[in-house]
């Protein structure tokens, strides 16, 4: 009975559209939508993966020391107050992987061995090893090769790949594209590293191609770096490569992007004024720029007249009057009466928080790698003989200075002065000069490291375990970490549901899904 009353059904449509010119007739064009958007350049998807993730202040930050929430009310525990939260390790994997990872991959699809962007192709080959040596950094083992699939091959539940092994994967991603890229193939302009809209700008093949070779071979010498550890001469080879290859020489090279504040807004930091009552700088951090007088503190801290409405509340940038909240401690034991600490004011804490006209304005620049980054690393390297060429202080300085100068792209600020970057350098917490060893060279080396990246969580968090510099007190609020430091992100929970099989295969190779299980370099 049902099938005769959809036989009679469709044929009720069909004398109906016979009259209208046929039952087929048009049929595609009609059920067409005009406005659908049913092919899309690779080149877009590309530029969307480039505002890849750097690190969220609740997380890589806080873990570091920079950034701290003392508040112990549910939504704001997390890393502060050593507890392993979903919402606080997921925004890397999110945006990472679930994110730039399945655009590069598509875009990769889409462009195939298309001759004419080559370069295109190689680009995104760069820029996605960049991505994967964040989510190995952050996580471990992650999904690698089969990534980014469920679209184009079906693949919905990846495996998981020991990160020793995305790393040789990496490596030879990053060479290989190096040497593919071509000055005379096409120019990406949609490029927002180098693109005709970047802030670094090129407008032709060639001089693409040199800033995308030096951009390479920089994630090439950060990728040696972290084998200084688990395995120095493999670590050497790499940096050697890289350095013989061409890095970063000026600020001129930075791969960034800048956000105007209103149309583009840089949420990570539009969150610090919505919720700004619970966000505060970490006293470690805010002593080292003390410490050193450092020109940079005034553009990077704020004690607001009302730490709840920093978006309209006075501010006090002069470093002196800065005071960051103790690790550990929370805020109900801060604004105990006759608490040793400092108290509340307004409607927040009487402590600093990160400069929302600045360092934490939502039009901030986003750093991905920098001039100053690649060459404090190159000091390093210098240092353990694994290149020869150049000395390890005048790296140093050199990446101080440039840094220094990256402040000019903040809003609000006002050039730091060659003679403030030189009074900088002289100081005793600063001078290379003054080191006499290694260990102390290193530390110089690495702390200023931690500076710089302030806003690229990935980064400090990464070379604060591979270099165990600054030389940091563990976060003692309770004993969940065995008196030690967190070293990795857990996965999301949903993993374990959705990707049971291959979570619980990784989780058991990395010692366990929790913040002390290790990734492959961070050895003890």
């Amino acid at each position: 009975m049902k099938a005769i009353k959809h036989y009679k059904y469709s044929l009720l449509i069909c004398s109906v559209l016979f009259f209208s010119g046929g039952c087929d007739k048009d049929f595609e064009e009609i059920n067409t939508n005009p406005y659908a958007v049913v092919k899309i350049d690779p080149a877009l998807l590309f530029a969307g993966a480039q505002r890849s993730h750097v690190g969220t202040w609740a997380a890589e930050h806080t873990i570091v020391q920079q950034f701290v929430i003392p508040s112990n009310q549910g939504a704001t525990l997390g890393f502060s107050l050593n507890a392993d939260i979903d919402g606080n390790s997921n925004p890397k994997w999110d945006q990472s992987y679930g994110g730039a990872v399945r655009s590069l991959v598509q875009a990769l699809e889409l462009i195939g061995e298309d001759p004419a962007r080559n370069n295109l192709r190689n680009m995104i080959r760069i820029w996605k090893a960049q991505v994967f040596m964040g989510l190995v950094d952050a996580y471990g083992r992650v999904p690698y090769l089969d990534a980014g699939r469920a679209v184009t091959d079906l693949i919905y539940y990846p495996e998981y790949v020991d990160g020793a092994v995305i790393y040789d994967d990496l490596y030879t991603e990053i060479t290989e594209a190096l040497a593919e890229l071509d000055p005379a193939g096409d120019f990406v302009s949609a490029d927002i590293f180098y693109g005709f809209n970047a802030e670094n700008s090129t407008s032709t093949s060639a001089d693409q191609v040199v800033k995308w070779k030096k951009l390479g071979n920089s994630l090439l010498l950060r990728l040696g770096m972290r084998y200084s550890k688990v395995n120095p001469s493999k670590g050497s080879a790499i940096v050697a490569e890289a350095f013989a290859g061409g890095v970063m020489t000026s600020n001129a090279d930075n791969a960034y992007i800048k956000y105007d504040g209103s149309k583009y807004v840089l949420a990570e930091n539009n969150n610090l004024r919505n919720f700004s009552a619970q966000n505060y700088a970490a006293e470690p951090f805010v002593e080292q720029l003390k410490a050193t007088n450092d020109p940079r503190g005034k553009y990077i801290l704020a004690a607001y007249a009302d730490p709840g409405a920093v978006a309209t509340s006075p501010a006090d940038t002069v470093l002196a009057n800065q005071f960051g909240v103790p690790i550990g401690v929370i805020d109900t034991e801060i604004t105990a009466e006759g608490s040793p600490y400092r108290g509340k004011r307004g409607t927040g804490l009487n402590y600093s928080q990160m400069n929302g006209s600045a360092i934490a304005s939502p039009a901030a620049p986003e750093f991905y790698v920098t001039y100053a980054q690649t060459s404090l690393l190159l000091a390093e390297a210098r240092q353990r003989g694994w290149i020869t060429t150049g000395s390890a202080q005048t790296y140093y300085e050199e990446a101080i200075r440039a840094d220094m100068e990256n402040y000019d792209l903040y809003p609000g600020t006002i050039a730091i002065t060659p003679s403030e970057m030189n009074t900088y350098l002289s100081d005793p917490l600063v001078d290379f000069s003054l080191a006499t060893t290694d260990e102390e060279i290193f530390e110089l080396i690495n702390t200023q490291y931690w500076v710089v990246n302030i806003r690229n969580g990935t980064e400090a968090f990464a070379n604060f375990r591979r270099s165990g510099y600054p030389a940091l007190e563990p976060n003692l609020y309770n004993d969940d970490l065995n008196g030690g430091f967190v070293r990795r992100l857990s996965y999301p929970d949903r993993e374990a549901s959705v990707n049971t099989e291959n979570y619980l295969a990784a989780s058991e190779a990395l010692g366990g899904d929790n913040l002390l299980s290790r990734v492959f370099w961070d050895v003890p």
